[in-house]
């Protein structure tokens, strides 16, 4: 090899996504620190960013519950299973919720920062606003209101996620009832959700550049104190998803007679992929063809993991407790008893068919903190600039879950072959 091909194979190769993050969040953090004057000048990277997340999620988020729903087969055919799958998935989503929320206050988690909300940080959230204004209007009966769109269009054009949340679900199940007939539409769909993939992955090749702005922006406007205390945000949720992962999850798979280091070798590849792209979507069917492979009934495989996708995020429920108490301590704000359970009752709605959206988080984050107003929601700034670190953790919890939710249903179902199981697991230890 001559020197010319050795120079460009070394120095002018691209790096990596993740590496071009991290050298942005170093760039932002000296920039921020050595200039800060310059900071105002940087603002628009990262509203280009957000404003571009906001602009494509709509229409994936349709694309990915409709489809997951239509994958899941007759409902009427897997009634008690999915009523189970529901409860399962509905009842891990909780608990983890209000584990974390307890943790966050028993740690204090944002107490030592003073955070005074500006006019130029409520100009850049605002574009999340429309997703989440409707939700805590009008009580309680405002709140299911606002989750029907006046229109399918509406939804979309104003970025409400419960909107387009509940319109995909009634389209989802309506398509699964018609059969044939509404094939050409989800071959129609099948293709809007690759079109709106491929774009979501022409915008996250410019998170470096949203990231550069935000850590310029929060390191000059609220200095490395902040920095630090965001560092430790950032470490206290990969701590408590990774003891969700071992304690919670682990548990379960013992219960069910599942050996969980085993487990975990079999699915190390899609581990490895998940950690480096922070989604799960590209490993769905990897996930479902090594679990009927070890041993899980195709019913309960071809339900509980498209399901899953959708329902059971319990690493994004975590985010959505912590990080809510974490803005309230920095900003000041007391949540009284209503006020934390409006929270709570957002987030877990919010939250559903998030998945495998990167940026998606902070939407939903956006429209929980509208239901407790008195967090400013310019606030949200501050965990821009970690957000894509989170989603390491985050994706990586979601997958662990959704591995683990066909075990623990089809154990519940009485649909696991445990000799095939232990076999399996054993060959590739």
């Amino acid at each position: 090899m001559n020197f010319a091909a050795l120079f460009s194979r070394c120095f002018l190769r691209m790096p990596s996504l993740f590496s071009q993050v991290v050298i942005a969040t170093v760039l932002g953090l000296v920039g921020g620190i050595f200039f800060p004057s310059f900071a105002e000048d940087v603002r628009w990277t990262t509203a280009i960013f957000l404003r571009l997340i906001v602009m494509a999620v709509g229409p994936l988020l349709f694309c990915i519950v409709v489809l997951g729903i239509v994958g899941a087969g007759s409902l009427k055919t897997v009634g008690r299973l999915a009523v189970r799958s529901l409860v399962y998935f509905e009842g891990m989503t909780t608990c983890v919720l209000l584990a974390s929320v307890a943790a966050a206050y028993v740690c204090g988690l944002g107490r030592s920062i003073s955070y005074v909300s500006t006019q130029q940080d409520a100009q850049l959230i605002s574009s999340y606003g429309g997703s989440a204004a409707t939700l805590h209007s009008g009580g309680f009966s405002g709140f299911i209101l606002s989750c029907i769109p006046h229109t399918p269009f509406s939804a979309f054009a104003e970025g409400n996620v419960l909107q387009i949340l509940f319109f995909a679900i009634l389209s989802g199940c309506c398509l699964n009832q018609m059969g044939q007939v509404g094939a050409p539409f989800v071959a129609l769909v099948e293709s809007i959700s690759i079109l709106f993939s491929r774009i979501m992955r022409c915008v996250i090749s410019l998170a470096p550049l949203g990231v550069f702005g935000a850590m310029m922006l929060t390191t000059a406007h609220y200095g490395m104190d902040t920095i630090f205390h965001l560092a430790g945000f950032v470490l206290f949720y990969f701590l408590f998803i990774a003891a969700f992962i071992v304690f919670v999850l682990g548990g379960f798979l013992l219960a069910c007679g599942v050996n969980p280091i085993q487990f975990a070798r079999y699915f190390r590849e899609e581990i490895f992929i998940v950690l480096t792209t922070t989604t799960s979507d590209a490993v769905l069917p990897s996930i479902m063809e090594k679990l009927e492979k070890m041993g899980v009934e195709r019913q309960v495989v071809g339900l509980v993991v498209p399901a899953g996708y959708s329902f059971n995020l319990d690493a994004l429920s975590v985010y959505l407790g912590v990080a809510v108490i974490f803005l309230a301590n920095a900003t000041g704000t007391h949540l009284a008893f209503w006020q934390l359970a409006t929270m709570l009752v957002t987030a877990l709605i919010a939250s559903k068919g998030a998945h495998g959206v990167p940026g998606m988080a902070i939407v939903v984050l956006a429209a929980t903190l509208a239901s407790v107003p008195s967090i400013p929601s310019a606030s949200l700034v501050m965990l821009v600039a970690v957000d894509w670190f989170i989603g390491i953790a985050r994706a990586i919890g979601n997958f662990a879950g959704n591995c683990v939710a066909p075990i623990v249903i089809g154990a519940w179902e009485k649909k696991l072959n445990h000799a095939q199981i232990r076999l399996t697991l054993s060959t590739h230890s």
